[in-house]
């Protein structure tokens, strides 16, 4: 596996590059099924605009019980690709503050440094970026340094996610497979 080595701050804000186009391309298209099979479109825009809110209070040191659910119930409104923009903005702002990488962030499931919470999110919304293309019909080919960071980043992950029931089952893949398709396999699609 060839390694690539992208700053986590950039490989962040390509992932979030890489799901903003696709979010453009909807249309009319919200309620179009996606490979994640529980959610339509509006829902996997839905989720990513969620982590994005997260992100600005925990990179600023809040635990997940100082937010609440303050961020729960509908955070699309009428305007989901505004609500995206606006919420990408301040997450991207986030990661990109002084200090944001090396800080401590509070999850649900441990503490860890900034910089490892800013891959898990650039991982969901390169991944993301696909399941968006695919259900609206778009180009879903990735930036291949992106793919090839995140991909070397997961691989001592994979299991762990597995195991957790955060990914399905990593799928079967023919001899001579993209890197592309072989992260996507990772997380459970099936390219």
């Amino acid at each position: 596996m060839t390694t690539v080595t992208i700053d986590t701050v950039e490989l962040y804000r390509r992932a979030t590059d890489e799901f903003a186009a696709r979010v453009r391309l909807v249309g009319a298209r919200w309620t179009a099924a996606t490979p994640c099979t529980d959610w339509d479109v509006r829902a996997l825009v839905r989720h990513i605009v969620e982590e994005e809110l997260w992100a600005p209070p925990l990179f600023a040191g809040r635990t997940i019980a100082d937010v609440g659910d303050s961020l729960s119930g509908d955070l699309l409104g009428n305007d989901a690709v505004r609500a995206f923009d606006q919420a990408s903005a301040a997450a991207v702002d986030a990661v990109r503050s002084p200090g944001a990488m090396e800080r401590t962030v509070h999850l649900s499931f441990g503490d860890f440094p900034g910089s490892e919470y800013a891959m898990q999110l650039a991982a969901d919304h390169l991944v993301h970026a696909w399941d968006l293309a695919r259900a609206v019909g778009a180009d879903p080919s990735l930036d291949a340094e992106s793919v090839a960071a995140v991909r070397a980043w997961f691989a001592d992950r994979e299991d762990a996610y597995r195991s957790g029931g955060a990914i399905g089952p990593r799928a079967s893949l023919p001899a001579g497979a993209s890197p592309q398709e072989e992260l996507l396999a990772m997380f459970g699609r099936t390219p």
